[in-house]
């Protein structure tokens, strides 16, 4: 029976691939749970506009991560924090203060991309990985630094 995929399948395709199974698979398993429905000509037409439009918004999408990605490359965040008389922070500096940071300094990064392997908890110069979408990592520089100079 040939098939259109609605999602991803492991072990038989991507999203809008048409792919020919078995006749009880896709009965049994794939229709119930919505994986898949039946292959028309004109269903396979629209799966391919669709299957067009994805890759397309993923290059889009690519291109925009590359960009942030290329901009941020070695860049040195300085974060200023309240320090203790005996040169302690009184605040850790975790993933959610370094992601607004940056994003008030226009990079749109979320907390879950920033990779440290426990929070900054002293002064100094610290290197920080950001994973983004598509395998891209970049490795920036955050510098803790007292408040007041």
């Amino acid at each position: 029976m040939k098939v259109i995929l609605l999602e991803d399948v492991e072990n038989l395709g991507k999203k809008w691939d048409v792919k020919e199974v078995a006749d009880g698979y896709a009965r049994n398993f794939l229709i119930p749970q919505i994986l898949v429905k039946p292959a028309s000509s004109a269903e396979i037409e629209q799966a391919e506009k669709m299957r067009a439009e994805t890759e397309a918004k993923a290059q889009k999408e690519l291109a925009g991560v590359e960009k942030t990605a290329s901009q941020l490359d070695g860049y040195e965040l300085k974060i200023p924090m309240q320090v203790g008389e005996d040169g302690q922070l009184y605040a850790a500096v975790n993933p959610q203060k370094i992601s607004s940071v940056l994003g008030a300094e226009g990079f749109k990064v979320s907390q879950k991309q920033i990779k440290i392997a426990e929070p900054i908890k002293e002064l100094g110069e610290f290197p920080v990985m950001i994973e983004f979408d598509h395998g891209l990592e970049v490795e920036i520089r955050v510098i803790v630094e007292a408040e007041n100079g």
